[in-house]
């Protein structure tokens, strides 16, 4: 049996010592190894209490990566060198083969350390954006500029592309690329087709660290993929790129049925292609009714007055929750709860329509880029 070792992760150019390591992972060869961020002693130190290294695991255990769960405890996935090879070389297969890739985030995450291992499958070296001290993109023009052909490759997540385009020299520069791929949250609707009409190559990914990453681009799941989809519109994943199960967790019910994870997302599927309509876990019950802050969010993308929003429920002594909006401003703008509340209305139910408005600098963020819920719901609950 194997022994799990920590992988301090650094930032910036130091990535680039990782690969030897991850191309030995990627082969099976040696331990099994836990990404941890080098300069982050406290996070380390609550993946380590949580997820055990230098203690045995199997051995067909290549990578566990800790997942970026809404608990606030951390799981572990457990992944092998199969199910990340099978992964890279079906990324690659769909977005037109193997090419160089630009970093621009944190590489102890999944999608930050996927982009390091199909830099391995590629035989390239990747590019690095330093982002430990925020993602600026008017540093992507000079470092795109440096990243070698012919084929050119970023991820990103949905801040990151909104920032991005609001700087036109930034935009440019992400047009080169041959793809860019967009996961982590779900990318608003506005904010894609912006992007696209500027030239952009946005891929929408699909995925979590239990399935080593996106394993569904733009709805289709890539090759060895399954998608199913149970009574309560749960989807569950299955298929070659899927973890052996979470890190001291053997019973966990997510991995209840062999071959498939049940995800706490709802969606639909359709003649091969899925559509990701929410998450269960996140459901607002209000006056009896049940609304997925993903659409109501989806709803309000549009809002001239909305840069970015983020739909949560608060404890409401009448309701049992209530439905707030948190939303970043457009620059110059004032969005009021009225307009909102009338825009929303054109769309979905009455009920789902923000009974209250909190305007934001910027939304908290979990992991590699989701929305840190819980957090907004302890700042406005204050």
């Amino acid at each position: 049996m194997s022994v799990l070792r920590p992988l301090p992760v650094p930032t910036g150019a130091g990535v680039h010592a990782l690969l030897p390591t991850l191309a030995d992972a990627l082969a099976g060869r040696g331990p099994a190894w836990l990404p941890v961020p080098a300069s982050d002693a406290r996070e380390t130190a609550r993946l380590a209490a949580a997820l055990a290294p230098d203690t045995p695991i199997d051995d067909d255990v290549a990578l566990v990566v800790a997942t970026s769960g809404t608990t606030g405890v951390p799981k572990g996935a457990q992944l092998s060198a199969s199910a990340l090879r099978a992964s890279g070389d079906a990324t690659h297969r769909r977005i037109g083969g193997t090419g160089s890739w630009l970093l621009a985030l944190p590489a102890q995450h999944i999608a930050g350390m996927q982009v390091l291992l199909r830099s391995v499958l590629s035989g390239t070296e990747p590019t690095v954006l330093d982002v430990s001290g925020g993602f600026d993109p008017h540093a992507l023009p000079d470092t795109i500029a440096a990243m070698p052909g012919p084929r050119r490759y970023s991820s990103l997540v949905p801040t990151q592309l909104v920032k991005a385009l609001d700087v036109p020299d930034a935009v440019a520069a992400l047009a080169e690329l041959d793809a860019i791929l967009v996961g982590a949250a779900a990318l608003p609707i506005p904010v894609l087709e912006r992007a696209r009409a500027a030239g952009l190559t946005i891929v929408r990914t699909y995925g979590m660290s239990e399935t080593c990453g996106g394993c569904v681009y733009d709805g289709v799941p890539l090759d060895g993929v399954r998608v199913r989809i149970d009574g309560d519109s749960r989807v569950l994943l299955g298929g070659s790129v899927l973890a052996s199960g979470y890190r001291g967790l053997p019973e966990h019910p997510a991995f209840a049925e062999s071959g498939w994870f049940r995800t706490d997302d709802a969606g639909v599927f359709d003649d091969g292609v899925l559509r990701i309509l929410g998450r269960l876990d996140e459901a607002i019950s209000t006056g009896g009714l049940t609304v997925v802050p993903q659409v109501v969010e989806a709803a309000l993308a549009g809002h001239p007055d909305v840069r970015e929003c983020a739909i949560v429920g608060v404890p409401d002594d009448r309701l049992g929750q209530r439905v707030v909006a948190v939303v970043v401003p457009a620059a110059d703008r004032t969005p009021t709860l009225e307009s909102l509340r009338e825009f929303a209305g054109r769309t979905v139910d009455r009920t789902a329509c923000p009974r209250e408005l909190f305007v934001v600098d910027a939304l908290p963020l979990r992991g590699p880029g989701k929305i840190d819920r819980r957090a907004l719901v302890t700042r406005i609950s204050r």
